[in-house]
């Protein structure tokens, strides 16, 4: 859920006006910016014979309003794991069947668990990419290892803390740090948490997603919350850097591959799921994106035994235990977390 979101949005207008300029496409794609080895379309194209049109979304609520509103029907898309939940509640996404994408026994058992918490089934969604929510530092501006989220709520660093810009992780941080789950609706809890993050609004240098990154490597903060792939990015371009996961624990997140309630072309679809789902391809992809892919197969040919065992791309059961995946929180709970976001965001 979890990556660059600079990009250039192709609208749904865009899509009806190719199709009307005679532009003909076997398949529509809905997929996260900058979530993909571009080339693998042209590769798929060429193998299968169906024609993609490709569009990009930056949040799971920019797509879900055009599949909900039917402004654009799109065959097959990647939501992240709480919007994949609200999908399978309003129908709008369809059983997947399995048959027909047969490179899905090369997803690690444990992911199609981890995924069972939104999907409770497996039957509606392939996880594609995956990873935890935590703290970057630079060990020249920090005098002691970090392990908490205390970290971030310590007056100490005040002015050189990036806060990361999104209701779910913001609020999921302080809920975790006191102790309760990343998807409490208790109003009690939510108000702790409120009243936590707007004590630390002036400690934050800001609220940030895509300047994180460049902010970090360019040593303009000491602590900042993040996704670990974008972490172990920075981490390449600043060996200062270094990222963990909190003890008290975290979001593991993950993106999935689904098929729409009213895509036009399900074979197409389910052609497109098993062809990313072919080890050499989710291959290509973790080596292009860098997300943790959740294909065993795949990760089995990654060549540097470094990447291989990096605890950030692939993180042990002694964290990912402690860590919980968004769930969908439904009306009443996602209004809940936006007035409390508003309230910090305002405070």
């Amino acid at each position: 859920m979890k990556r660059l979101l600079s990009l250039v949005m192709i609208s749904s207008l865009l899509v009806l006006s190719l199709a009307g300029c005679g532009q003909s496409y076997d398949l529509y794609v809905f997929n996260w910016g900058q979530y993909i080895d571009k080339s693998i379309i042209k590769e798929f194209e060429e193998e299968t014979g169906y024609k993609v049109l490709y569009d990009e979304f930056e949040e799971n609520e920019d797509m879900y309003a055009k599949i909900k509103s039917g402004a654009a029907i799109y065959d097959v898309i990647c939501p992240s794991d709480y919007m994949v939940e609200q999908m399978i509640q309003e129908g709008l996404l369809q059983k997947l069947n399995y048959d027909n994408i047969p490179n899905a026994k090369n997803i690690g058992a444990q992911y199609f668990e981890q995924a069972k918490a939104y999907d409770p089934g497996n039957e509606y969604s392939i996880p594609n990419y995956w990873g935890t929510v935590g703290i970057i530092y630079n060990k020249n501006m920090v005098n002691e290892p970090i392990d908490s989220w205390s970290a971030i709520f310590d007056e100490k660093y005040k002015g050189n803390i990036l806060m990361i810009n999104s209701i779910r992780d913001g609020l999921g941080i302080a809920l975790k740090y006191l102790g309760y789950s990343l998807n409490s609706q208790n109003e009690k809890e939510i108000k702790e948490a409120t009243d936590l993050l707007k004590k630390q609004k002036a400690l934050v240098q800001g609220y940030f997603v895509d300047q994180i990154r460049d902010k970090m490597i360019g040593n303009e903060a000491a602590i900042a919350v993040n996704y670990s792939g974008e972490a172990k990015m920075m981490i390449d371009e600043n060996p200062d850097l270094a990222y963990v996961v909190p003890k008290e624990g975290s979001n593991i997140w993950s993106d999935n591959w689904v098929i729409t309630s009213n895509a036009v072309n399900v074979e197409a679809a389910e052609a497109w799921i098993n062809f990313l789902c072919r080890p050499d391809i989710a291959l290509k992809n973790f080596e292009e994106i860098g997300y943790s892919t959740p294909n065993e197969a795949a990760h089995a040919l990654i060549e540097d035994e470094e990447t291989r065992n990096n605890e950030i791309y692939f993180p042990g059961e002694e964290i990912t235990k402690r860590c919980e995946s968004f769930s969908y929180l439904g009306v009443e709970g996602n209004k809940m977390y936006q007035k409390a976001w508003t309230e910090v965001k305002a405070y």
